[in-house]
C-alpha cells in the first residue's frame, strides 16, 4: 500500500510539472525508458540501490546514466530527487501510474488480448475498433498467443473481461451438464 501511495504522489507530481510545458508524454516515456533500463539490467539497479557502494559512488553512476540516456532537465532532476529520498526503488511503479495518469488525461485504455492462435493485422484492428466501440476510449492492445483456451479470444479492458474462448465455453456447458440444465 505504501508503494502504490509512494509512485502515486511521486507520479502525479511529475504529471503536474508536464502539464505546466506541455511535455508530459515525453516526460513519461522518459521515466518509463530509466525504469526499463533498470528492470533489464540488474547489476546496474544493484549498483544504484545496494548500500554497500558509496553514496557518492551511486550518485555519480546515476548521474552518468542521465547523461547517457540524455534525459530531460525535468526527468533528470525527478530521478536524482528519487535517489536522494531513497525511492528509486519506486520508480518501476511511479511509471506505471504516470502511465495510467496519462491514459485518463487522453482517454486511452489499455487491453490485454490473449488469443488461441497469432492474430492477423486486419483482425487484429476490427478487434480494436469493437473494442473502442464498447469502451468510448482509444483502444491501446497487447495481443498474446495462448493455445490454452484452446479457441476465440479472451480480451481484458481494465476491470471489463471479455471471454470468448472455447475452454470457458466447454466448462460453462460441463457446469451446465452437471446441473442438469442441459437436455
Amino acid at each position: 500500500m505504501i508503494d502504490l501511495t509512494v509512485s502515486r504522489r511521486y507520479a502525479k507530481a511529475l504529471l503536474m510539472l508536464g502539464q505546466e510545458d506541455g511535455k508530459y508524454k515525453e516526460y513519461g516515456e522518459e521515466l518509463t525508458g530509466f525504469a526499463q533500463l533498470l528492470e533489464r539490467e540488474p547489476e546496474l539497479k544493484d549498483a544504484l540501490l545496494n548500500p554497500i557502494h558509496g553514496m557518492e559512488e551511486r550518485r555519480k553512476l546515476l548521474l552518468r546514466i542521465v547523461d547517457l540516456l540524455k534525459l530531460s532537465t525535468v526527468v533528470g532532476n525527478f530521478v536524482k530527487l528519487l535517489f536522494d529520498k531513497h525511492r528509486l526503488r519506486a520508480v518501476e511503479g511511479i511509471a506505471q501510474v504516470y502511465q495510467q495518469l496519462v491514459d485518463d488525461i487522453e482517454n486511452v485504455k489499455r487491453a490485454r488480448v490473449k488469443a488461441a492462435i497469432a492474430l492477423d493485422e486486419a483482425t487484429q484492428e476490427r478487434l480494436r475498433q469493437g473494442l473502442e466501440k464498447l469502451t468510448k476510449s482509444k483502444v491501446v492492445m497487447e495481443v498474446e498467443e495462448d493455445p490454452t483456451i484452446i479457441g476465440g479470444i479472451v480480451a481484458r479492458v481494465g476491470d471489463l473481461v471479455l471471454d470468448g474462448s472455447v475452454r470457458t465455453q466447454l466448462s460453462s456447458l460441463k457446469e451446465s451438464l452437471i446441473k442438469g440444465e442441459v437436455l
